[in-house]
């Protein structure tokens, strides 16, 4: 008689759930589904889900136990782990590693749920009574602050608000015996405030709060146009209905701002999950989302996945931004998951953009979104910005930069106000070149050149990381005539330092924002005065900064002539997430759009019609040319040490596909290219190669992967080379 086991789903990238007794020699049964144990794995052990129970086709020798049983009772509830199967079988991942994905790494690690109660600081009785003895500091202005409320704890979350940096001097209190951290009761919490919308925003939030159960909507509203409002006044809809609420953001860099805006708003605390927080603080806000004790979470994609038993709103902001899309481990996108969680969970959903993206916008077209329009900025006197375009060709340039660009850069600085620059290159250059024999410096890994960071000083791989110093002389020919060539947002910044000596310049990419909290330290710094910004897209994202009135964008040339079948989308929505940071208040905004190509077809519909008109033109052309959204794709990749190994693995999962869901020679209903090198043949010393599949039925293309994936990892060739399956990829890079 075959033994009742317990098939436990790990986090490797294995297919089919692995065979245990329960550990405690009774036989398995139903209450283990759902629930962590830790297993015996090869030479360890690790932690696995228990996916379900029955008989196993192993002698009982060769089964072992589990070591120990994690939790009680199932760890998700039925929604989430109907969400987490969805994921798995949509996107072909194991399960194992799905629901890995979806959890804090404490309860990947087997640790049990932390407790998630909000506390608060407040001064002991001797703090209170020493509170002159203290010398002047950081301690001393906290307790001060806390004296000032009475006996009343301050909630960590106030704390994080009005007092940035403010644990070490809390710590610094509690070992002298004159602070205390405690538990603060539910009630406690800071109290919002109403609201006083226009009419397109009531409108917006009378159609979100009026829905029953399941319902769409993109929010459409131009830049400045007061989505986060509508986002505040729906979400305190939710909870006067008793309800939880998710608002997803795109980067880390905006949960800071959102979280402080809503805030002020709510009447509860405003739970973060983002991979810049501790693992610590991100179980904690997992698990009082979990119990319900959390009612509102902002987070960037991985918290699509957190708990939400008494889910009421689900908000996606920004959702054409690809950062949404997880381009390693389990390829999902968070945009689209949360349309199914909200199905599941029979909630509205909110997708919210200036600049929506094609396949959102096909969604509306077609009435399964429904359209919600914000046309005009919110704030009083606020009007959109005036655009001027550069005509570049035939001029002098210093570092990249018109004489009428500088002439405005200068004016805007004598009134007294800011300037965003945007470059969206970071380091000093983007090559360096021998200006006697052509030859440029290639990265040792990567087929790709190496970029000049450090004024020039070091050579860096955007791709790998490799670093090398600048040599001193050509290594081909030995001339001494190296150059970078073209602009970073370095050279940008030493560019307007030489031109604007007293003016204050911060630059914003990668390099500069690299500490915790390192855009929001960024951005504080001109405060309310005058200067200069100069960045990449990471300034481009929903970011308020009133008294920035000029735009300008270097060079727009790369996305007009990209091989890339959504370039013409990306650039359309970069440079009007670009162009809406200017005049977002009662001062007038300029924009100014530096090009060799003032003629563009793309460039003359985005300043005549607006992004609308860009991206209906666009569509008509995916359509005409059967391209995403009109069209369905996977993309199945490669990488190995050997190129010879990586073609012949995707060689193999072709013709394994061809045999598990067709006739051998074909699939009715799907085609392929490839296999082929990738648009980048090697990276970080790997070769790489990819396969992709289409479809114009995503059921034909689903139903195909679902046939031959799980026979792919037992091919021979698969033992060779790491792959992955990309469904609905963005990036062929």
């Amino acid at each position: 008689m075959p033994l009742t086991t317990l098939q436990v789903a790990l986090p490797r990238p294995l297919p089919a759930p692995f065979d245990y007794l329960p550990d405690d020699g009774r036989e398995a049964d139903t209450g283990w589904i759902g629930c962590r144990v830790r297993v015996p794995f090869g030479r360890g052990s690790a932690v696995g889900v228990v996916v379900g129970v029955g008989p196993s086709g192993a002698a009982e020798a060769a089964l072992k136990p589990v070591l120990e049983r994690l939790d009680a009772h199932p760890l998700l509830d039925a929604e989430l782990w109907g969400t987490l199967g969805f994921a798995s079988r949509y996107y072909h991942a194991p399960f194992g590693e799905v629901w890995a994905t979806a959890l804090p790494g404490p309860l990947r690690d087997g640790e049990p749920v932390v407790d998630h109660r909000a506390f608060g600081w407040r001064l002991t009785p001797a703090g209170r009574a020493g509170l002159e003895t203290l010398r002047a500091g950081r301690p001393k202005a906290l307790a001060e602050a806390w004296a000032a409320t009475g006996d009343a704890p301050w909630p960590e979350a106030r704390l994080d608000l009005e007092h940035p940096g403010w644990r070490d001097a809390a710590r610094r209190l509690a070992e002298r015996g004159a602070a205390e951290r405690v538990p603060m009761p539910s009630a406690m919490r800071t109290i919002g405030v109403g609201l006083t919308l226009n009419d397109a925003q009531a409108g917006a939030v009378a159609a979100i709060t009026g829905a029953r159960g399941f319902a769409p909507f993109l929010l459409d509203g131009v830049t400045g146009s007061g989505k986060t409002e509508v986002y505040l006044e729906a979400i305190r809809h939710a909870l006067a209905q008793g309800k939880q609420a998710l608002l997803l953001v795109p980067e880390i860099g905006l949960t800071a701002q959102t979280i402080a805006r809503l805030q002020r708003g709510l009447p509860v605390e405003v739970h973060a999950m983002h991979s810049g927080l501790a693992d610590g603080a991100r179980a904690r806000a997992w698990a009082a989302m979990r119990s319900g004790e959390g009612r509102v979470l902002v987070g960037t994609r991985s918290a699509v996945f957190c708990p939400l038993p008494e889910a009421g709103l689900i908000l996606v902001d920004e959702e054409h931004d690809a950062s949404y899309k997880q381009q390693d481990g389990i390829r999902y996108h968070a945009r689209d998951l949360a349309l199914w969680r909200g199905q599941a969970c029979g909630v509205p959903v909110v997708l919210g953009s200036a600049t929506p993206a094609l396949e959102t916008q096909r969604q509306a077209l077609s009435r399964r979104l429904t359209r919600l329009v914000l046309p005009a900025r919110a704030r009083a006197g606020a009007r959109a910005p005036s655009v001027r375009v550069l005509d570049v060709r035939k001029r002098k340039l210093e570092a990249g930069l018109a004489p009428e660009l500088l002439d405005a850069i200068e004016k805007t600085l004598e009134r007294g106000e800011q300037v965003l620059v945007f470059r969206n290159r970071r380091g000093y250059a983007p090559v360096l070149l021998c200006h006697d024999c052509g030859w440029s410096a290639p990265c040792k890994r990567c087929d790709a050149p190496l970029t000049v960071h450090g004024v020039g000083r070091r050579l860096i791989c955007h791709h790998c990381g490799f670093r090398a110093p600048k040599p001193d002389a050509c290594p081909d020919c030995g001339s001494l005539a190296l150059q970078p060539q073209g602009q970073g947002t370095e050279r940008v910044e030493e560019a307007l330092a030489a031109r604007f000596p007293e003016a204050r310049i911060v630059r914003v990419d990668r390099d500069t924002t690299a500490v915790k909290d390192g855009l929001a330290k960024r951005l504080a710094e001109l405060g309310d005065g005058p200067g200069i910004f100069v960045g990449t897209q990471m300034l481009a994202k929903g970011h308020d900064l009133p008294l920035l009135t000029l735009s300008a964008v270097v060079s727009m040339d790369e996305g007009l002539f990209s091989a890339d079948f959504r370039a013409g989308e990306r650039l359309g929505q970069l440079l009007v997430q670009v162009a809406g940071r200017a005049g977002r208040s009662e001062r007038p905004g300029e924009v100014m759009l530096q090009t060799h190509h003032p003629e563009h077809p793309w460039l003359a519909l985005l300043l005549s019609g607006g992004y609308a008109a860009l991206s209906a033109a666009l569509l008509a052309e995916r359509e005409a040319a059967a391209l995403p959204p009109f069209a369905h794709w996977a993309l199945l990749r490669a990488e190995a040490n050997d190129a010879t190994d990586a073609e012949a693995f995707l060689t193999a999962a072709r013709g394994h596909l061809l045999v598990a869901a067709g006739d051998g020679q074909r699939v009715p209903g799907l085609e392929w290219a490839g296999p082929v090198p990738a648009p980048m043949p090697r990276r970080a010393g790997r070769a790489r190669f990819q396969l992709l599949l289409r479809s114009d039925e995503r059921r034909v293309l689903q139903a195909a992967l679902g046939a031959a994936a799980s026979g792919w990892y037992a091919l021979p060739e698969a033992r060779r080379v790491r792959w992955s399956i990309d469904v609905d990829p963005i990036d062929l890079y």
